[in-house]
């Protein structure tokens, strides 16, 4: 059995094989568009290794035959003392999980491997920026040293003002962690971390937080991920390098127009973890204008391809952008209405398409809450709307605590920013507020892809979970205090003030008009008719008053 496939335009297999990740590359590839070489372990080795606890025979030697293959193609080594070559290690599932599941970037920037990387670059601070990332991914994610012994790293020192003396300093205090934790030091052989690496991918799919999220969102558990091995594309590099997520649509209320946000000399992890504060995606078009026209010219062809809106993941390095990662929106609410029409209107889809696109709950999402007739006093901070909705609950200041609480009545999660270590308490909470973060950060994300409202970047917001409170203002919150979230304005609120629903859809309304004419002149087989009268009663029954 073959387990490992190139990141080819050739490459036939589906995403049960290769994962929605490495599928996605593969129809970046074929679409002509800027893709980091590398390889991909496919989801039967997972499978394998979840049954037998190691990897399975054969393997080994494929990983040795992809890691070469890559090393000619990049004209580098996996750790190497000249031209070294590092990697990143990313899961991908059929089903996308967004944060659920293990990452390491810069995989094989050795001690040896990083002293190579600053003569080369001729810059000391980025190399070692680069190798404590790599640290303390592989702490976290191979090793499992928790996130609160890491947090004593300072990392604000990781960027580019750091003293190289300073980041030495945070490397020895990661590398001790590690001693200390596994009994073993981290490897020297960038062989040896790319087979943990894969080893903690693969464990990943059996975690707590992975097996919550795919019981919320009904996804077998016996599908296994597959690992996509990358050359990696620093966006850490230098002033004309960063990251960033882009939407070809606004995810909140589907406009055609490009939504998300960049980081300047940063890398991705930086993005989607809320950690660092973001930029809205157009200042890439004053700061990198050819970044910025690849980038609308790459979602333009995606959109075409995948007759939807789309969502990916991108880097770019000295001023050369790489895409990391696509996937349709999977837009809710009026954001699904309204792109369902627009792309029926162009021509895209046909009347029938768009019809079978509207779920049921993407209906009951239409018409919007929003709070209302707010007094000053009671706001007790502002942010970003990040997913829309009102949710009224009562403060809960960790995902355990939100779990506890939950049992007597809805909570609000609120928290500095959010993991996937907090998925128990973001399934229980009605809705999520973060201290930091932007709206494609991981509380964002996943608030939208559960429906529920979300807050991100909070004025001021302090989550003192040591004590059971929250501050903002000058106020301090103790948990159990009802407040109240709205995910379009951005407000949180103490008490529950009052909540109205904002004005029937427009797009609902043409397609409800639509739903009258389609079904009475569908063409096609039994089985697609009875597909669309299901939808149109859908739509009538938004019509008696439910969405709209």
């Amino acid at each position: 059995m073959t387990f490992i496939h190139p990141l080819s335009a050739e490459v036939e297999e589906t995403a049960d094989v290769l994962g929605g990740k490495a599928h996605g590359l593969i129809v970046l590839r074929r679409l002509g568009l800027p893709v980091p070489p590398g390889f991909v372990i496919g989801t039967e080795a997972c499978r394998a290794y979840l049954r037998t606890g190691r990897l399975p025979h054969g393997l080994a030697a494929e990983l040795t035959a992809a890691v070469a293959g890559l090393e000619a193609a990049t004209h580098r080594e996996l750790g190497g003392s000249e031209r070294p070559l590092a990697v990143s290690v990313r899961s991908g599932g059929k089903v996308s999980m967004p944060g659920m599941m293990s990452t390491v970037l810069n995989l094989g920037l050795t001690s040896r491997a990083t002293a190579a990387m600053a003569e080369e670059m001729g810059d000391p601070r980025f190399a070692l920026d680069s190798r404590l990332r790599f640290l303390t991914s592989f702490a976290s994610q191979v090793v499992g040293v928790g996130q609160e012994s890491l947090a004593s790293v300072d990392r604000a020192i990781a960027g580019r003002d750091g003293d190289p003396r300073d980041f030495e300093t945070a490397i020895h205090e990661v590398e001790r962690l590690v001693r200390e934790h596994s009994g073993e030091p981290v490897p020297e052989d960038a062989a040896r971390q790319l087979e943990l690496a894969v080893e903690a991918v693969f464990s990943s799919w059996d975690t707590p937080r992975a097996k919550t999220y795919r019981a919320l969102h009904d996804i077998p558990g016996d599908l296994g991920t597959a690992v996509t091995v990358q050359a990696m594309v620093f966006g850490n590099r230098d002033e004309h390098s960063g990251t960033g997520v882009a939407f070809s649509r606004d995810p909140n209320t589907g406009e055609h127009v490009p939504f998300g946000e960049v980081l300047f000399g940063r890398q991705g992890e930086d993005v989607v973890s809320g950690t660092s504060l973001t930029g809205p995606l157009r200042e890439l078009a004053d700061r990198e204008p050819a970044v910025w026209a690849l980038l609308l010219t790459a979602l333009d062809q995606l959109e075409a391809h995948y007759r939807d809106a789309c969502y990916v993941e991108f880097t770019f390095e000295a001023g050369e952008l790489w895409i990391l990662q696509v996937r349709p929106g999977r837009f809710v609410g009026r954001a699904a209405v309204r792109v369902a029409v627009d792309l029926a209107e162009a021509g895209t889809i046909g009347r029938d398409e768009a019809l079978l696109r509207v779920s049921p709950q993407h209906l009951a999402q239409v018409r919007t809450p929003r709070i209302t007739a707010i007094d000053p006093g009671d706001v007790f901070t502002r942010g970003l709307g990040a997913s829309p909705g009102v949710a009224v609950g009562r403060v809960a200041t960790t995902a355990d605590s939100a779990a506890r609480l939950a049992a007597g009545g809805p909570v609000v999660l609120l928290r500095p920013e959010t993991s996937p270590l907090d998925m128990h308490g973001l399934a229980a909470a009605t809705g999520v507020v973060t201290a930091r973060g932007g709206p494609t950060s991981h509380a964002a994300v996943v608030a939208r892809a559960m429906g529920k409202p979300a807050v991100v970047g909070a004025t001021g917001l302090t989550v003192d979970a040591a004590g059971g409170c929250v501050r903002a203002g000058g106020r301090t919150l103790p948990e159990g205090t009802l407040i109240a979230v709205d995910g379009t304005g951005g407000e949180v609120v103490v008490g529950e003030p009052r909540i109205v629903a904002d004005a029937t859809d427009p797009h609902l309304r043409q397609l409800l008009g639509w739903a009258d004419d389609v079904v009475s002149g569908a063409d096609g087989d039994r089985d697609e008719k009875e597909r669309l009268s299901s939808a149109q009663a859908v739509l009538r029954g938004a019509r008696r008053g439910t969405p709209g």
